[in-house]
């Protein structure tokens, strides 16, 4: 059995079970988790040492002796009607829970707060409200509201409890422990917590000599968590910014950028700045603004590190806003390693793709936790799930390293788990092994991924923490769930960088989101040279893929919503039009689905589409067609002559494809990932590029089940199995040949 490349989670009272397990999973580090200490066997063992370090909570004493040195966020109250002429009460904290939330109602209310009309957006003078008590009975009154109009308050408030310390305290019910406290938190922005912080790492450095790798978990800020007052979860936004806010801060903002933010800058209408929302000037310049305040501390705390002959690792959650490791600046920050939860292939590309630093790990799904694992659990389908998932990523943009993370003492309840956990430890170190370390070879086919946010969030669009997918999502998600495994490179870009040249770099582009959203484009595409842009590429021969509501967007005298409907071919009906006709053929064959087209139903055509005679469809229906769209968009129509479609079910078209000028355009409605949809988009991406006679060029499966990797310097295969049945399939490319796989195995052929 091989060793190495795997870091094991470990806890005091079990020390004959550690090494039992670092032997059999083939570890060579060992770290401690949120929660947990280091065992005094970690200094015993012939492994690296990791230790979790936090930067701005652990020190209750100094938190609480310095409570102008909490971090702050912007929150909005309820929507509050007026349903009479008389005044109007709002108390601020309903629905948010006073343990973590405190409204700052000594700050400057003109500056800081800030009550809406939500009926007409407009911000009330400071002068038309009062505020009077404090903490959660904080209330503000509007003397003369309209009558019938909605309000909000837009408040300043202070963190009183760190939200990922709150979450294991909750999820691990640490009321129940004594010993527990509530941590609170501290923001370095201030000069003497930071002296503090600095004192702090040197004294901390100097008595653990036996830590090799310090994980930051993570610096400063924490990404947007909050509790209601059921102490449940009330937002959660991985990509949020809320929690990095200060007076401080603000001051500091207007300094360098010479205009102020308001509190509704961050509030957003309420929706905080989401990922999904098109990002506002203000939030990408308080991006970048945090941004060099973060790297340049953290710099700092790197340097000590690196000074006591440690390395430093990042872990990619819990505080990591400020850092945004795909932008220019992250590689300054001086990191030995980044690590991150792998819960997909996208999530794990996310992590294995940053650029800047020496070595990348994942840290593996379930997580050590007792909501995983409990009397009467089974956690062996989910480990085999996300290890399915996560091998597609690996194979393609290899992590250095995995682990695991939790108390060990839960799954050794489980041995086969364990023994199971170790069988995955000796398939990922074979990677690295047998393949010499080279990467598999890639298409020939160039791919861009294009949405508002372009290579700043690389692999991080539509999508929860964990990869954990929103229901409105679902149908995007799996774009980038399926990319992250096949064989294409891949480059994200914004709609700046289309009109910066950088369609020249590229074959195909990729655009995928609902109408509106940063990842569809909204407001972009209102702009005449955007679309041009778009349309002259695809002319000249470039590919085109658009998914859900690509280019979606009202523009008045357009007389089209998706304002590439034209290039697409097709369109979304919003009712404007249903006295028009549309007539749909079905067509028997394309490349695109060549392979997987003799089971399910892909639908047929109607004679026409109107509003007096609609042809109801055939059994079976969209739950057993060949094409899963997910939720789907509804309601899209051709709108050119020559647009063929490939699914047409319930009325509205699935998939199509079409030639446009020199190029070729395919539009999906929706794209969730599974075998069968994966195996669409490769083939739709090859197909958009021109590029069928190459399809096979680094051997390809007759079976989307399984995946191929070539990797040419070794001349070898790695032949992988996605799902939970054995496959047995013929292989195409330089040399045929039929292969077997096991359920979720994996083999090495000679070729």
């Amino acid at each position: 059995m091989s060793t190495g490349r795997v870091t094991l989670p470990i806890e005091n009272g079990i020390d004959d079970k550690v090494l039992r397990v670092a032997s059999l999973w083939g570890a060579d580090a060992v770290r401690n988790s949120d929660g947990t200490s280091l065992p005094p066997i970690a200094k015993e063992l012939d492994a690296k040492v990791y230790e979790t370090y936090f930067v701005g909570r652990g020190d209750n004493e100094w938190a609480h002796a310095h409570p102008a040195d909490r971090p702050q966020f912007f929150l909005m109250s309820e929507r509050k009607p007026a349903l009479n002429s008389g005044p109007l009460e709002i108390r601020v904290m309903e629905g948010y829970l006073d343990l973590q939330v405190e409204p700052a109602t000594e700050a400057d209310r003109e500056k800081f707060w800030q009550v809406i009309d939500r009926t007409t957006g407009e911000t009330l003078p400071a002068s038309a409200w009062s505020l009077a008590g404090t903490g959660a009975d904080a209330l503000v009154t509007v003397s003369a509201p309209e009558e019938g109009h909605v309000y909000t308050v837009d408040f300043l408030a202070w963190q009183n409890w760190d939200p990922v310390q709150m979450y294991n305290y909750i999820t691990n019910h640490w009321e129940n422990e004594p010993d527990r406290v509530r941590e609170q938190p501290y923001d370095i922005r201030h000069p003497e917590t930071w002296e503090y912080v600095k004192a702090g790492m040197d004294s901390w450095l100097e008595s653990h000599p036996e830590v090799d790798v310090v994980r930051f978990t993570t610096f400063f800020y924490q990404f947007t968590l909050l509790f209601n007052d059921r102490q449940k979860e009330k937002m959660v936004e991985w990509f949020g910014y809320l929690g990095s806010v200060s007076e401080a801060a603000l001051r500091d903002f207007e300094a360098k950028y010479g205009y102020a933010l308001t509190p509704e800058d961050f509030v957003d209408e309420g929706y905080y700045n989401s990922a999904f929302r098109v990002p506002r000037k203000q939030f990408l310049d308080w991006i970048d603004s945090l941004g060099d305040f973060v790297t340049e501390r953290a710099r700092v705390l790197v340097e000590k590190t690196h000074a006591a002959g440690k390395e430093a690792m990042m872990f990619l959650g819990d505080h990591w806003i400020g850092t945004e490791p795909y932008c220019d600046k992250f590689a300054s920050i001086g990191l030995d390693a980044v690590v991150g939860s792998v819960g997909s292939a996208t999530t794990c590309r996310m992590i294995s793709d940053i650029p800047g630093v020496k070595y990348h790990e994942g840290r593996f799904l379930p997580y050590f936790f007792p909501d995983v694992f409990f009397d009467g659990a089974d956690p062996v389908p989910e480990l085999n799930l996300r290890w399915s998932q996560a091998r597609r990523a690996i194979v393609r943009s290899p992590l250095d390293r995995m682990g695991y993370g939790g108390y060990l003492s839960l799954p050794l309840k489980f041995p086969k788990f364990i023994e199971r956990v170790g069988e995955i430890t000796e398939e990922f170190r074979s990677l690295h092994e047998v393949s010499g370390g080279a990467r598999p070879a890639n298409a020939s086919v160039k791919v861009a991924v294009l949405n508002a946010w372009g290579k700043r969030r690389s692999w991080m669009a539509s999508m929860v923490a964990h990869a954990k997918p929103y229901m409105q999502t679902y149908a995007y998600e799996g774009v980038l769930e399926a990319l992250a495994g096949l064989p294409f490179d891949v480059q994200f870009i914004n709609f700046d960088d289309v009109l910066n040249g950088a369609l020249e770099q590229v074959d195909v582009v990729i655009n995928a989101g609902g109408a509106g959203t940063a990842f569809s484009g909204g407001s972009y595409w209102a702009r005449p040279e955007i679309a041009a842009a778009l349309r002259n590429f695809v002319a000249k021969g470039g590919g085109l893929i658009g998914i859900g509501e690509p280019s979606a967007v009202d523009v008045p005298g357009s007389g089209a919503y998706f304002q590439l409907s034209d290039v697409y071919g097709v369109d979304r009906e919003r009712g404007f039009s249903l006295s028009t006709d549309r007539y749909v053929d079905v067509v028997e064959s394309h490349f695109i689905l060549e392979g997987l087209d003799d089971g399910p139903s892909r639908g047929r055509g109607l004679e026409e589409i109107n509003a007096l005679e609609v042809e109801p469809q055939p059994l079976p229906g969209r739950d057993q067609a060949l094409v899963d769209v997910g939720p789907g968009v509804g309601f899209v129509v051709p709108v050119c002559r020559d647009t063929e479609v490939l699914q047409f079910i319930d009325g509205s078209v699935d998939l199509a494809a079409r030639d446009f000028g020199n190029g070729r355009v395919v539009y999906l409605a929706g794209l969730p990932y599974n075998d069968i949809n994966s195996r669409i988009l490769f083939r739709a991406i090859y197909w958009a590029g021109h590029a069928e006679d190459r399809v096979a060029e680094n051997y390809l499966s007759a079976d989307p089940r399984l995946e191929v990797a070539y990797y040419p310097e070794a001349r070898k295969l790695f032949v992988y199995n996605n799902c939970t049945q054995n496959v047995e399939s013929s292989l195409s490319g330089e040399h045929y040949m039929n292969v077997k796989v096991n359920a979720s195995d994996s083999v090495w052929i000679d070729v």
